[in-house]
This record gives C-alpha cells, structure tokens and sequence, in this order.
C-alpha cells in the first residue's frame, strides 16, 4: 500500500516538476519516509529539535505557538501538495519556535535533515525546489499581512470566503478565528452578516 500511495501522491507532484528526470526522481522518492497522522497527532513539537521536512500527500495541519496562557496562535495552514517544518530551525537544525499539528488525518512524506543534506548534494533541482517552497512560505505571509492584519472582521472573512474557500470547508470556526486573530463569537456573527446579506 505505501508504495502505491508513493506512486500515486509523492512520485506524481515529483513527475510535475520540471528539471527532475526519472532516476532523479527515483533516486529522491527513497529518501521519503510515510508516516500517518492520526487528526490531533503532531507533526513537530516546539521546543524540540526540528528533525523533518514533510510533503502533505493527504490531509491538513495548522501550524502555531502558544502564549503564556497556553492560547493558540495559529499562524498558518498547509494542506495536500505542500511542504511544511519550521524551515528556518530546520536549516540550522535549532528547536523548533512552533507546533505544526494533524487537524485531519494525514499522509505526510518526511524526509530527515542528514538525508536532505545528501538529496541537495546528489540531486542539485532540489535546491531550486526547495528555494521555490521558501518563497512560497515568504509569499503567503506576505499576503496574509495584506488581506488580514488590521482589517475589519467581515473584510478578513469575505477575502477568505472568495480567496481561500478552503480553509472554511475544513478548518474549524474555533481555529479559523485563531488564524484571523479575532473571537468566534466575531466570526460567527460575520458569517451570519454575509450570508443574510446574499440571501
């Protein structure tokens, strides 16, 4: 089964980069180990060293860190074709400074730090490929300070209603009102406003 799903998931987003030929993609799948996520199970811990990079085959997590009065403060969410760690701890293999957390079941392909290092060596696209994730984890911070930081509660909730209608068919209102840094209560009100409004 597990080789199935490698064909399947892993093998096929390998298959859609361009610049990896088949043995390099041979080659690569070998470094990824299946691991599956129970929802509610961690993918890293903060804290704790950060040994993996993962590829989301299937499922979503959220990634956060806590305040003083163990409180939530979900700072993103990845779900199926990307990557995800806390890079930058990664990279310097540091403790990670977030939780990244199971919020559905997952299938996630990991690869360890002394096997990234080798893969950067043997296979030089991926350090392009993990350049273009880097950028893409600048990118959606940047565009989250853009659409979401000091703007109105039914602003944030209609950018993510036309933006990124993902996240409200699977994320719960309890973390989606985390992510956008304001109440349930205030989200749940700006649902009933922009629904009431479109009927």
């Amino acid at each position: 089964m597990e080789s199935i799903e490698k064909a399947n998931i892993f093998e096929n987003f390998l298959f859609s980069i361009s610049g990896l030929q088949v043995e390099q993609i041979n080659i690569s799948s070998q470094f990824f180990e299946t691991v599956y996520l129970k929802k509610g199970d961690f993918f890293i811990r903060d804290n704790e060293a950060c040994r993996y990079i993962g590829f989301i085959g299937q499922g979503a997590v959220k990634a956060y860190n806590t305040n003083k009065d163990n409180k939530e403060n979900i700072t993103c969410f990845k779900f199926e074709n990307e990557f995800v760690s806390s890079f930058s701890e990664f990279v310097s293999q540091e403790n990670s400074i977030k939780n990244i957390r199971a919020i559905e079941d997952c299938v996630i392909y990991r690869i360890n730090h002394s096997n990234y290092l080798y893969l950067l060596d043997k296979v030089t696209v991926w350090n392009e490929i993990i350049k273009s994730v880097l950028e893409q984890e600048y990118n959606q911070k940047e565009r989250y300070l853009l659409n979401y930081n000091n703007k109105s509660v039914l602003d944030k909730y209609n950018y993510m209603l036309i933006n990124e209608p993902m996240l409200i068919k699977r994320v719960t209102t309890q973390d989606l009102a985390s992510y956008l840094g304001i109440t349930q209560r205030s989200l749940t009100r700006a649902k009933g406003e922009i629904h009431k409004n479109t009927l």
